[in-house]
């Protein structure tokens, strides 16, 4: 849990003018005391912390204004063992109607942004779109066996978003990766299936076959992941 500091400035005031030798005017200054420090206590400190944290958490996930005296209320509702204006079931139901609204709000640009790229690289010449909506560009033909779903892969690969800005590269690490290929994304699922090994393709999946439309780790929700996928070989199912 990360420490919050709490940090008291206090202010400057300016009064009174006072002559000074020679009759120029000198501002005098004076400091303002101090406004009381609010956290005398451990429990103070840790019921600001609380209030902080549920601020900074909500902020963060698209939400610009709080309704204090709601809030207050509630927490006092419960404290006091009060019967509350939601039960437990409407109070989670709401919080994930609310929260999968502030995702979808939040992502609403990037989702725009990349249908709008996918629908323009559709249009160029060697770039195929499949049933689901995944985008395909062979780079190298390869002339080895083609992997079903049930099999193992090892791959190296370079995924970038729409604006060529990487996130993960096999390459850089050195040594490509082996996984099963119903353990990944959907994109990958279904595209690694069309390569034959030996073969470079680079994939563009829309944000349904990849990460959805919530933020997963260095993932923003809505995202169009673009790969570069080399299948350098096939393990297959026993």
């Amino acid at each position: 849990m990360n420490k919050i500091s709490i940090v008291l400035i206090s202010a400057l005031s300016f009064s009174g003018v006072v002559a000074a030798q020679g009759g120029k005017p000198v501002v005098k200054k004076t400091i303002a005391p101090a406004p009381a420090n609010l956290l005398k206590t451990l429990e103070d400190s840790a019921n600001y912390a609380i209030g902080y944290s549920v601020a900074a958490f909500y902020k963060q996930q698209g939400m610009n204004k709080l309704n204090s005296t709601l809030i207050s209320k509630a927490l006092n509702d419960v404290m006091a063992g009060k019967t509350s204006l939601l039960d437990e079931t409407t109070v989670n139901n709401v919080m994930n109607n609310y929260m999968t609204k502030l995702q979808a709000d939040k992502s609403k640009p990037r989702v725009d942004s990349g249908t709008t790229f996918l629908a323009n690289n559709a249009k160029r010449p060697g770039v195929k779109t499949t049933a689901s909506g995944l985008q395909y560009e062979m780079l190298r033909a390869g002339n080895g066996v083609r992997p079903t779903a049930a099999d193992s892969v090892t791959v190296h690969y370079r995924g970038t978003f729409i604006d060529g800005t990487g996130f993960d590269n096999s390459y850089d690490r050195g040594q490509p990766i082996t996984f099963p290929l119903n353990g990944v994304i959907k994109g990958w699922t279904e595209g690694v299936q069309l390569m034959d090994e030996g073969s470079k393709y680079k994939l563009f999946v829309p944000y349904s076959l990849g990460y959805g439309a919530s933020d997963y780790g260095p993932i923003p929700g809505g995202s169009v992941l673009v790969f570069e996928i080399e299948l350098i070989s096939v393990k297959k199912a026993q």
